[in-house]
């Protein structure tokens, strides 16, 4: 290999692991990636992790991605982290962590993410000023849990940080984060590109408490301290971007920015079910994260809590295999096991109906991909009327929707998703967005380059092309009706209008 060639490295940090992809900086080329485990611990609505052990697993899968990618340690150039979003990192003395990660599916802050939501002026308020009403996964909400419950410890912290943001300050020695993460919090306005004071005043949060802002997720921050250069066993002057969250950094690596508009709607599914689009527009809709993303753009979306882990849970209650499904029929399952954000029902139970002494285990486990693949699809509906397209239009409907994350390489998930939605599907082939869009970032700050503009060339956002399957409208409808019988607020049905509990 060239001696000059130059690699970069993304990371990303998810729930479950680190994943760090290395990354021929000029082709795009996916050399290597890296990976090592974390540990979610907590029960009743609790789901904390040890950032200690974040960095550990970090830390693992760079130097994993750098053995295996074949490439000399002073070819890699800059590094960039992409990390879970909205979890709250509270650091003391010497800038380490004082407790557990309270992580973005930890449902204990609801009513304080309610009681927030209800000051400032209400909901509507809320949305002008931060893109975001708070709900329990919300930073805000997580810092007013831990004022309230853990005083002591909320009087002690020296430091506020996101997931990435600490990762991204254990790497530089910098205090940094970027809009996009940062939109995640409640305490940023996306309006005005800085923090609410007023919001700070609400929860009693110190502004010099939180990290600097920089204007974007590929901007330079530093280079690597000594102490992380010699764990990684990288040379100090590798180049550490701002980094930013994992949606926003799944956008960078599918080439989408200002100019993708929503040709493209992206549905990622793993832990979490989301669904996002890049938008020059500031969409504030009830149900929608108005988030920014880290170009400067807007990354309006919508997040459900429970998707490839709920169906996984079911599999293994059933024995059977995760691909060992069959279509619902009659079955219905909400499979709302850690609450739910997307409708927010954040202490609701699972939920099963429709069961009969012939019923197959398959269609149970069938329905369960079902309920949890319509969670999604109805909240890509509402983004989409959310930014002034009607989601049941036969213009919309040929939209093609990229589908990401560890249920993309599943054929059952693919099948589900094209047989509720009616829509083709591009899965990428890189199978590492989130890393990849992390990589982009990582060029961004050692060349100066435009990161989507350089995901683009990689080719990052191409892949196979599915044709729609006919919309299965009897699945959908049958489990809107289970939905709209067990919430007990307004939601929203695939048309876009009102549904009140009935």
């Amino acid at each position: 290999m060239p001696a000059s060639r130059s690699v970069v490295i993304g990371v990303d940090s998810s729930t479950q692991s680190a994943k760090a992809a290395a990354v021929d900086a000029d082709t795009g080329e996916l050399l290597a990636v890296g990976r090592a485990p974390h540990t979610v611990t907590g029960a009743g609505g609790a789901r904390e992790s040890d950032p200690e052990e974040w960095w550990t697993a970090l830390v693992t899968a760079v130097r994993s991605a750098v053995r295996d990618a074949g490439v000399p340690a002073g070819a890699v150039t800059g590094i960039a982290v992409a990390g879970q979003q909205h979890g709250l990192v509270a650091l003391g003395p010497g800038r380490r962590p004082l407790r557990p990660a309270l992580l973005w599916n930890d449902t204990r802050s609801a009513p304080q993410a309610a009681a927030l939501a209800a000051r400032l002026g209400g909901p509507e308020a809320w949305r002008d000023r931060t893109g975001s009403v708070p709900v329990a996964s919300m930073t805000a909400a997580k810092w007013q849990w831990l004022r309230e419950h853990e005083p002591r410890r909320a009087d002690a912290v020296t430091g506020v940080r996101l997931p990435h943001d600490h990762l991204t300050e254990r790497l530089s020695g910098t205090a940094a984060t970027d809009p996009g993460d940062a939109s995640g919090t409640c305490w940023y306005g996306t309006a005005t590109g800085a923090y609410d004071r007023e919001v700070l005043d609400l929860v009693g949060l110190d502004p010099a408490l939180l990290p600097a802002l920089a204007p974007t997720g590929a901007t330079r921050v530093g280079t690597l301290a000594p102490a992380a250069a010699g764990a990684l066993g990288l040379p100090r002057t590798v180049a550490v971007a701002a980094g930013t969250g994992d949606n926003m950094a799944a956008a960078v690596g599918l080439g989408l920015g200002g100019a993708g508009l929503l040709d493209h709607p992206v549905v990622s599914l793993g832990t979490s079910g989301t669904v996002f689009a890049a938008t020059r527009a500031r969409p504030a809709a009830p149900g929608l994260a108005g988030f920014a993303a880290t170009d400067g753009t807007y990354l309006p979306l919508g997040c459900t809590l429970n998707c490839t882990l709920a169906v996984d849970r079911f599999a293994a209650l059933l024995g059977l295999d995760r691909e060992d499904a069959v279509p619902g029929g009659g079955v219905v399952v909400l499979p709302y096991l850690d609450g739910e954000r997307t409708p927010d029902l954040p202490h609701a139970a699972g939920l099963v109906t429709g069961l009969r002494h012939g019923t197959d285990p398959r269609a149970v486990l069938g329905a369960a991909y079902e309920g949890a693949a319509f969670t999604v699809l109805r909240a890509l509906d509402g983004l989409l009327a959310a930014c002034g397209l009607d989601p049941a239009a036969p213009d919309a409907r040929d939209r093609p929707l990229r589908l990401i994350g560890g249920g993309a390489r599943g054929r059952t998930w693919t099948d589900t998703v094209r047989r509720l939605s009616g829509r083709p599907l591009v899965v990428p082939a890189a199978g590492e967005p989130v890393a990849l869009g992390a990589a982009a970032l990582a060029a961004g700050a050692v060349t100066g380059s435009d990161p989507v503009a350089l995901a683009t060339a990689w080719g990052a956002g191409a892949g196979e092309v599915l044709p729609p399957l006919p919309r299965d409208e009897e699945a959908w409808d049958r489990i809107a009706g289970i939905l709209t019988a067990a919430a007990p607020t307004p939601l929203m049905d695939h048309r876009g209008a009102g549904a009140e509990r009935a």
